[in-house]
């Protein structure tokens, strides 16, 4: 791949590979790292070799906000949008910032992860629960939730500040699955309270939680982003990971083509590279990323997955939905339960 070109702290540009200095020019706003994206622009920038891409790295808060600001002001905007904010990409779709995209693999997307073939969801990944392998060796970690309160009140102050998750007022993804659980499972303030008495320690980020666990300063994280929790296990050995076999929760990243986009149908095109049997093998081989494609198979994949687990696993709908949890009345409810069953314990 030609050398990118830093341009802003967030923002790389990658010129046309065909040396084209007048190329068109995709802009990808992304909540995916930079290094993480490399090999997917990599692989549609080798099927089209006369297109640079402007790749602009940036919080899932701002993606959203930039497409409205420059939407409503007249402004060109991004040609393709890619984020973990389900709630936030599904909202721009249906308040009219995103624009229909009839692909060749539309209709055989599964119904769950296509919005009107305007949101698609590209990926598929569970929250695990992740373990220090050192601290399992004479019994197996928690694999349900019932499992997981009773070891914690097993183990008392053997464990006491070493248990880990998402601080849901901090992390989006954090809230989007502490909100499932309340969905999914009656009895999840039970969970929350024996954390709370288990000292848990709260995180913005999965990195941290994932680190205290490598090193066994912590024992068990609970619902981490299982994308996160792979990458990390591969290069750490001491990290295991289980999906809660009572129910694995699944969040999935959102892309879409914005209505203000400059150059949509190189946002169409580079969404149509991303579902693509070619695209969906590079995300799941290459970025360790969970493919949603019917059409790819292998270990990394929701096919495969849902051959194992089968009715285990929930995905979140890709649906208007989701923007309950953008109900700022609802939000602080929850998390005012939450703090307080924490504090209470």
């Amino acid at each position: 791949m030609l050398c990118p070109g830093l341009a802003t702290a967030d923002e790389v540009f990658y010129p046309a590979r065909s040396g084209n200095a007048e190329a068109p020019t995709l802009v990808v706003y992304s909540s995916l790292d930079e290094p993480l994206a490399q090999p997917m622009i990599r692989g549609f920038q080798e099927a089209n070799p006369d297109v640079a891409v402007r790749y602009e790295d940036m919080l899932t808060g701002e993606i959203y906000d930039r497409i409205v600001r420059e939407t409503d002001a007249g402004q060109r905007t991004a040609d393709f949008a890619f984020s973990s904010a389900m709630d936030l990409q599904v909202k721009l779709s249906n308040d009219g910032y995103a624009q229909v995209s009839n692909l060749p693999m539309s209709a055989r997307w599964p119904k769950w992860a296509n919005w009107r073939n305007t949101a698609y969801a590209l990926t598929f990944e569970p929250a695990v629960f992740v373990y220090h392998k050192p601290s399992f060796v004479t019994e197996p970690p928690p694999s349900s939730r019932a499992e997981f309160v009773d070891y914690l009140k097993r183990k008392g102050d053997a464990i006491h500040g070493r248990i880990g998750t998402y601080d849901i007022e901090r992390s989006g993804v954090g809230f989007l699955f502490m909100a499932r659980d309340q969905e999914q499972f009656g009895d999840i303030w039970s969970v929350i309270g024996a954390m709370g008495a288990a000292g848990v320690k709260l995180y913005s980020t999965s990195s941290a939680i994932l680190e205290r666990v490598s090193d066994g300063r912590f024992v068990l994280g609970y619902n981490i982003l299982g994308s996160y929790a792979a990458d990390w296990a591969k290069r750490h050995p001491d990290v295991g990971i289980v999906l809660p076999k009572d129910y694995t929760v699944v969040m999935s990243r959102i892309g879409l083509v914005p209505q203000a986009a400059g150059e949509p149908e190189l946002g169409r095109r580079y969404l149509s590279f991303f579902m693509s049997k070619e695209g969906q093998t590079i995300m799941a081989r290459e970025l360790q990323i969970p493919a949603v494609s019917p059409e790819v198979a292998g270990e990394n994949t929701a096919n495969t997955m849902q051959e194992l687990l089968g009715a285990q696993l929930r995905p979140v709908p890709v649906s208007p939905g989701l923007m309950v949890y953008l109900d700022q009345v609802k939000r602080a409810r929850l998390i005012a339960h939450w703090n307080e069953v924490l504090r209470t314990q």
